[in-house]
């Protein structure tokens, strides 16, 4: 009887469990992913920089970079601290009101990026099928507004099931087998009933990734469409170029919220969730900046201009 009530006794501290592999690949893992974080922080800021300082990147497209390089930044900063912490030690505790203030930035972080990528194809939408109304569409204000709904968005829808998984209690085992506190691991070691949770989780996936899905598949079919309308090869090319960036930072970002959020398969390991969260929590954030802009001749030009001053 001792030892039953001993093991319901309600947890308020987690271990992470991260990656349990041996001590010289954590450490090479360790390495890699501090340098990742490292390049994320440095090449986000320097975007961010660019876009403030320099006048011609004062534009809608490079306004939503900005935006997307500081969401990237939270995110960044929000997962891999811990995540380096646990490579060190093997495991990383962390309190449950820690736990839950990561999930609640994580899923912030995320719903934000997946509204601001779809207002992000409806600007090349404008810019490619409609450009003579392009100025006068996405005008400054209309661009702030679009960046405060996205953030607004990202705070408000993810507080539903934050507040859930706050109510929920925890018993017994405290070990997370993942590097940060994500939805499903915090849901398997729960020890009340967690229902209303996947309800609201079910429920909240529409509006944060079907909608913004089937929005994105929409304008790019309408832009594809109107490419290849274009009488000259070298028009196409140019036209598509001006969204192939972006093209492709959706398709890698919502493969992997598909693979674990829409369409998790029973059959598949613990590990293979870890290893697409990577993807959308350490990796794409690194990449964003060097995909979008870094091998872009404008951002080449204001590079330039800010060594020289």
């Amino acid at each position: 009887m001792q030892t039953q009530r001993r093991n319901m006794t309600e947890v308020t501290d987690f271990f992470l469990l991260g990656f349990q592999a041996s001590k010289c690949v954590r450490v090479f893992l360790f390495c890699l992913f501090l340098i990742v974080y490292w390049g994320t922080i440095c090449g986000n800021l320097l975007i961010i920089t660019l876009v403030s300082t320099s006048k011609n990147l004062h534009t809608p497209m490079y306004f939503f970079i900005s935006q997307l390089s500081i969401g990237d930044i939270l995110l960044a900063t929000n997962i891999t601290p811990k995540m380096l912490e646990i490579l060190l030690y093997n495991k990383g505790a962390i309190t449950f009101v820690g736990c839950i203030t990561q999930y609640y930035l994580f899923c912030t972080s995320e719903a934000f990026e997946c509204f601001l990528l779809t207002v992000m194809s409806y600007d090349r939408y404008v810019a490619i099928c409609n450009p003579l109304r392009y100025t006068s569409v996405m005008t400054r204000t209309c661009c702030i507004k679009f960046a405060i709904v996205a953030w607004c968005f990202g705070f408000a829808i993810t507080s539903f099931s934050s507040v859930s998984m706050s109510m929920l209690k925890f018993c017994g085992n405290n070990n997370i087998d993942h590097f940060f506190c994500d939805i499903y691991p915090l849901l398997d070691i729960a020890c009340s009933d967690t229902f209303t949770v996947h309800l609201e989780v079910t429920i909240l996936i529409s509006p944060t990734i079907i909608i913004p899905t089937s929005i994105i598949i929409i304008s790019y079919v309408k832009i594809i469409v109107a490419i290849l309308r274009i009488p000259s090869s070298t028009g196409r090319q140019k036209a598509f170029s001006t969204c192939s960036s972006h093209l492709i930072v959706v398709s890698i970002f919502y493969w992997t919220l598909f693979g674990v959020y829409v369409f998790p398969t029973q059959e598949q390991t613990m590990n293979i969730p870890k290893l697409l969260a990577l993807l959308y929590t350490v990796f794409t954030p690194f990449i964003n900046p060097i995909i979008y802009s870094l091998r872009n001749d404008s951002i080449r030009i204001a590079v330039k201009k800010l060594i020289k001053i």
